[in-house]
């Protein structure tokens, strides 16, 4: 059972990072004051791009960067693009979708081609390369980060030695 003071404590906690992490001039996020346990993620994104779709959907792929002493889980995504926007991870070449994604403490998510990623089902319209396309991350701990998806050629890889970057926007 827990105590009432509990419950709202954490929800008051919440509701802070939730401002704290409010948008900033950069696609960095941060969580928390450093009042409770010291440990909040601290969320960057880079190396962000989307292969221009030759279907209904659409690919999207992007790295993560948690340079905070917390961990934090990318739990949802959403843009106009598309209505509904899944996160997969790609197991022994088998595609399935799933809840959320962990992002550890001084780690990275990588989402890329072969392996974990975005997709944008049933989309709107076919963006073009050159096109950008909006998108808003969202995390169980930190604020919501919005990037544009600088579309690519169908073929583009950064493996490849070719890297592009996303760039925020309010």
């Amino acid at each position: 059972m827990t105590r009432p003071g509990t419950a709202l404590g954490a929800a008051m906690a919440l509701a802070a990072a939730l401002v704290l992490g409010g948008c900033s001039s950069s696609a960095t996020h941060g969580g928390g004051s450093g009042t409770e346990a010291g440990s909040a993620p601290r969320l960057k994104v880079a190396d962000a791009y989307m292969p221009q779709p030759v279907g209904d959907t659409a690919g999207g792929f992007l790295t993560v960067t948690n340079t905070g002493d917390g961990a934090d889980r990318l739990v949802g995504v959403s843009s106009p693009l598309s209505d509904d926007v899944e996160i997969h991870e790609t197991k022994d070449q088998r595609m399935r979708e799933v809840e959320s994604f962990d992002i550890p403490a001084g780690g990275e998510l990588h989402l890329e081609r072969g392996g974990s990623h975005l997709m944008f089902m049933e989309i709107k319209k076919q963006p073009k390369q050159g096109e950008k396309v909006a998108v808003e991350l969202r995390f169980e701990k930190s604020g919501p980060i919005r990037i544009d998806l600088p579309v690519e050629a169908p073929t583009h890889n950064p493996a490849s030695g070719h890297t592009a970057h996303g760039s925020a926007h309010h």
